[in-house]
């Protein structure tokens, strides 16, 4: 979940590795470093806290270089501190390591390191590496690399450098993202694409068990064997203006408001209208597997468990196939009854997700198949899983999720069409009735955001509140959760999501007049169950929000306020739903002077358990 940049070529590496940690804030740190070979020797910079400070550390003490690592960390052992900050040394400061995963093993490695007469100056796991790295060199920095793997035992994604063998970047990976980039008489190292797009759009992806050389004759892979593999080089699509704020004052703001070209994008080119059918060529599984699926697991975490939730409810009711859905770091504890009639599938927005990924191994162990819903192309679980969706929502900087909720949801309802479809169990007509009202959903996203001024006038009245209820039913209890978890990630009110019919079972004993409580009362099959759980509110002078169908005069006799979105089918309701539950949560949070790009506490790629 940390930000890792590495550069070797001829320019200036310092203004390259800090200008690829900014772009990569979005992943959540508390503190960064950066290193360079500057006459023979290593030159390091550190400081707790934002990228600022240790701008201004560099500008105060400068330093140069062609060859060099940086770090943006997110502490997990350790407090933040500029000793804890990365990179990191080795005893004689000879070499420098830059590391995003666990070392699950390093109280043991440490332990007989410092019996060999090794000293330690952070509280990390990532020293180790350093301290083992020193001990295995004889000159050749990566050979000392695979030496110094063979010891570890957790997830790593590894850069390191060493005025001892200074002409060179070594880097590996295991269970953590890492890429490397290829230009002009230059070579780079990333922890997530954004962070060297504006270099070059030219990415190798590591795989689990390879490490890297970077020289300035170029990058050589090889397996954990020592054996050199080749690789294919990627041109990466995104145009580096993606991954700027257009204009926006916060990136979840233009994130937000992209919602209508990413939900186009993610079905575009896979739906025929007029015939009612899916296509999905990425996705190879066989027809009669297809057809005897007799149960649907769903594994995620987060704002993707949520879409997952969505998607029990579509499987269940439209294609009457059993389906349950799993917090993913449960999942594969709880020994899930799995056989080769059992499809998963695992919902992450990076793709490298640990539990996620780890629910994904433990499926496919048991026999099953694993349809991965994903943002980012080569990503882990894209490639171990048998078909993979991609939701085309492009680079999300927002640590709090908007665009690829609504891209997991839009690829979830392209799921039900295809198995419904070759199933047998869905009509053509039924199919091309869904399909055609998807088509619409772009353009009503675009209605729902000109209420933008409406919803912040709301928030203006609810800002200084300090507890939020979210009622859903159906479909829309996801959405209900979901709108939870934004205000809380975002504004740190604390807000609950819950089934509307649940609320007389406990949460109503929270209502009164300082209680505000968001109802999401869109025309559908419980409607009526929806509205008498709104009296059971104003009964009790709770503060209601409601969220209406438009042209619907009824509910605003009820709720104190009220926000109308367009009409839709049910199924597809939750697409529209969530848009105002987030822009809610964005005003208010913004005028509690909160940063909603990067939440206290939160990451946007959880890499580790």
């Amino acid at each position: 979940m940390c930000g890792i940049v590495g550069y070797i070529g001829k320019k200036d590496a310092i203004s390259i590795l800090i200008d690829g940690l900014k772009r990569l804030e979005y992943r959540g740190y508390d503190s960064a470093g950066v290193a360079v070979l500057q006459d023979g020797q290593i030159q390091l910079r550190r400081s707790a806290g934002k990228l600022s400070n240790l701008e201004e550390t560099v500008t105060q003490n400068p330093l140069a270089g062609t060859v060099g690592i940086g770090h943006t960390r997110w502490a997990t052992h350790g407090k933040p501190s500029e000793e804890n900050a990365h990179p990191h040394t080795d005893c004689a400061g000879d070499l420098v390591v830059v590391h995003n995963g666990i070392i699950e093993n390093y109280h043991l490695l440490k332990k007989q390191l410092i019996q060999e007469g090794h000293s330690f100056k952070s509280e990390t796991d990532t020293e180790v590496v350093a301290h083992l790295l020193e001990k295995h060199f004889k000159g050749d920095l990566h050979k000392a690399l695979q030496d110094t793997l063979l010891e570890l035992v957790g997830s790593y994604a590894l850069a390191i450098i060493s005025k001892k063998d200074p002409h060179t970047v070594v880097a590996a990976r295991n269970g953590s993202p890492l890429i490397l980039g290829v230009g002009e008489n230059e070579y780079f190292i990333a922890s997530d694409v954004p962070a060297i797009l504006q270099r070059t759009r030219k990415i190798i992806y590591l795989d689990d068990g390879e490490t890297a050389r970077l020289t300035l004759d170029g990058i050589v892979v090889y397996n954990q064997a020592g054996q050199e593999v080749k690789k294919k080089v990627h041109t990466i699509t995104w145009d580096p203006i993606m991954a700027e704020k257009a204009g926006f004052k916060h990136f979840m703001l233009k994130e937000i408001c992209e919602q209508p070209r990413v939900i186009q994008d993610t079905f575009r080119g896979r739906v025929i209208p007029e015939e009612g059918e899916v296509f999905l060529e990425e996705v190879t599984l066989e027809p009669g597997y297809v057809r005897d699926i007799n149960k649907i697991f769903i594994v995620a975490c987060g704002t993707s468990y949520h879409a997952g939730m969505v998607g029990k409810y579509l499987f269940e009711d439209h294609l009457r196939i059993p389906s349950e859905v799993d917090i993913a770091s449960e999942f594969r504890y709880r020994n899930p009854i799995i056989d080769i009639k059992t499809l998963v599938i695992v919902i992450s927005q990076s793709g490298e997700t640990a539990d996620t990924l780890a629910g994904l191994r433990e499926a496919k162990a048991k026999g099953s198949k694993v349809l991965a819903v994903c943002n980012v192309v080569g990503s882990t679980i894209t490639r171990e899983a048998d078909g993979t969706i991609y939701t085309h929502a492009g680079p999300e900087i927002g640590v709090a999720s908007t665009k690829a909720f609504t891209a997991q949801l839009t690829a979830l309802y392209i799921i039900l069409l295809y198995l419904g479809r070759r199933r047998g169990i869905m009509s053509q007509g039924e199919a091309r009735t869904i399909i055609e009202k998807m088509m619409h959903i772009p353009s009503q996203v675009e209605k729902i955001l000109e209420l933008d001024e409406e919803i912040l006038k709301i928030s203006h009245d609810f800002f200084k509140k300090a507890d939020f209820l979210y009622l859903g039913r159906n479909v829309n209890y996801p959405i209900a959760l979901e709108g939870a978890l934004k205000l809380k990630e975002i504004s740190y009110i604390h807000a609950e999501g819950y089934p509307a019919g649940e609320m007389k079972h406990g949460p109503i004993a929270l209502i009164d007049e300082n209680m505000p409580v968001l109802a999401i009362a869109t025309k559908c099959k419980t409607y009526e169950k929806v509205l008498s759980n709104i009296e059971e509110v104003r009964a009790r002078d709770g503060i209601i929000i409601a969220l209406a169908t438009a042209g619907d005069a009824n509910i605003g006799k009820k709720a104190n306020y009220v926000i109308y979105v367009p009409e839709t089918l049910e199924i597809l309701s939750p697409l529209l739903n969530v848009i105002p539950l987030q822009l809610l949560a964005y005003h208010i949070a913004v005028r509690r002077g909160c940063d909603v790009d990067q939440p206290r506490n939160l990451a946007k790629s959880v890499t580790v358990e």
